[in-house]
């Protein structure tokens, strides 16, 4: 059993594949056990895991293995408080919600903190039992306040990659230094309505105080998944802000994309147009003498070696692994849609209303989901605000708001109700495609949304063999893409 990284994960080369962290819980650590495990960068999400994880021991953590993550947390009683908190050896009864988890500040509680440094350290230690291959996880940075605590608990397990997209990761090189040596950390935090006069706003971390004293951490290689040419540059030419290597995410990938470069224009129904400005200049990014992956439409041997023939290291592949038998999404959703797929097809388009974020959002069409039309007038509640923005209230003080909370709420915090308009709750909506669903009054649960990329020939190829829709194996994604085109 492996729980950091040895001297023969260190020496490894750079992975062909890279397994896409992706949603909330969906690239879970049982996905990501068996990617590395087979010799290739298995990553797990890191977004919103301090929910993911007070929601498993409240129902009650199947299999235990939740627990015997939690005995070999490196500080015995911050493990403990966790499971004394939230813990049920029974589950949840029938029909009850979740307890609530503290929604993130600027100024987060202990007991936040510690939950949040726990849950990624649980989830890299699970992903990296029983195997000496290279585990990463996968972080959006506009998910920004949990960064620091979730980055710590990670490195505490031994994490041998931190990945973060949906933004500009230019600080993370630096964080992950600081927190190697214990140092404390601040990450800027954008807060809407400040100036100059402000000063600037930041989360901060200090593992010391949070953890007590310990060796130096292993800081793991930082990869920043980029949409363009200039962010790339931009990251690369200074020290600081220089990652290990760089994901070239194309417009066709699943979850959040990159906004098209220019003028808005959108299609007629509504979806974002893209052209040659939003094209990586892959000669470019060669020449910034970093290692690079391909992401967006590249799961297949084609796509794999068109990736190798101009120079990448590699490619990551989310959605192929997205709907095999280890990945998170609920058994039900993973049925439903390769049932879709042998009968007839699926669809998916970009909403660029639906996440709060703003950015243009990948919703795969599937009936029951919040891409059904009929479910699309669920009420509007914020109650685990991982997309929360700071913003300067009138007296000076932060508060924080969200597009997807109730209307007037929003609106009374200072916001323009058009705002929210087809805005949609995507942390409850993630979390129910994972099988966690909140339970609300009446019997209620709070309804899923799947994520998918654009291309699912990967997918369409590997049912072939299973005319039962029943979900494949991860290997079974691992052999396809290694076949010679």
């Amino acid at each position: 059993m492996t729980t950091s990284p040895t001297a023969e994960s260190m020496a490894q080369p750079p992975p062909r594949i890279i397994q896409g962290g992706m949603g909330v819980a969906i690239s879970s650590w049982q996905l990501a056990r068996a990617v590395s495990a087979a010799g290739h960068l298995g990553v797990v999400s890191g977004t919103a895991l301090d929910v993911v994880y007070a929601r498993r021991l409240q129902d009650g953590d199947e299999g235990g293995h939740v627990r015997r993550a939690l005995g070999a947390f490196p500080v015995p009683a911050i493990a403990q408080r966790v499971l004394d908190t939230y813990f049920l050896a029974a589950g949840r009864p029938e029909g009850s919600p979740y307890c609530a988890v503290p929604m993130f500040t600027l100024q987060p509680p202990v007991a936040l903190q510690e939950l949040t440094v726990v849950a990624n350290f649980c989830e890299v230690y699970l992903a990296k039992e029983g195997h000496h291959g290279v585990v990463g996880i996968n972080y959006l940075r506009k998910v920004e306040l949990p960064i620091p605590f979730a980055c710590l608990g990670a490195m505490l397990a031994g994490v041998d990659y931190v990945i973060a997209g949906a933004g500009n990761p230019s600080e993370l090189p630096e964080l992950l230094r600081r927190l190697a040596r214990r140092d404390g950390v601040a990450l800027s935090v954008r807060t809407q309505g400040t100036t100059s006069a402000d000063g600037t706003f930041a989360v901060r971390c200090s593992p010391r105080a949070l953890l007590g004293g310990g060796a130096s951490l292993r800081k793991p290689q930082m990869l920043a998944i980029v949409a363009s040419t200039d962010l790339a540059a931009g990251l690369a030419a200074d020290p600081v802000t220089r990652p290990d290597g760089f994901v070239i995410e194309g417009h066709t990938a699943g979850g959040h994309n990159a906004p098209p470069r220019g003028p808005r224009r959108t299609t007629p129904t509504g979806e974002p147009i893209y052209d040659d400005r939003d094209v990586v200049d892959l000669e470019a990014v060669r020449e910034l003498g970093l290692p690079f992956w391909l992401a967006g439409s590249q799961g297949s041997p084609q796509g794999l070696a068109s990736a190798l023939a101009v120079g990448a290291a590699g490619v990551q592949v989310g959605t192929a692994f997205a709907f095999c038998a280890e990945s998170g999404l609920a058994d039900k959703l993973k049925r439903q849609v390769l049932g879709d797929l042998v009968s007839g097809g699926v669809s998916v388009h970009t909403d660029w209303r639906l996440s709060p974020t703003g950015f243009p959002f990948k919703v795969l069409d599937l009936a029951g989901t919040l891409a059904d039309g009929d479910l699309t007038a669920r009420p509007h509640v914020c109650d685990l605000g991982a997309l929360r923005s700071p913003y300067r209230q009138a007296d000076g003080t932060i508060g924080y708001h969200c597009p997807a909370e109730p209307t007037k709420m929003y609106v009374a915090k200072g916001g323009r109700a058009a705002n929210t308009d087809g805005r949609e709750c995507l942390c409850n909506a993630l979390l129910a495609a994972a099988d966690l669903p909140q339970r609300r009054p009446h019997g209620y649960d709070e309804p899923a949304v799947v994520t998918s990329g654009d291309d699912f020939s990967a997918v369409t190829a590997l049912l072939r063999s299973r005319p039962d829709a029943t979900p494949y194996p991860a290997s079974a994604v691992i052999d396809y893409l290694c076949a010679v085109p």
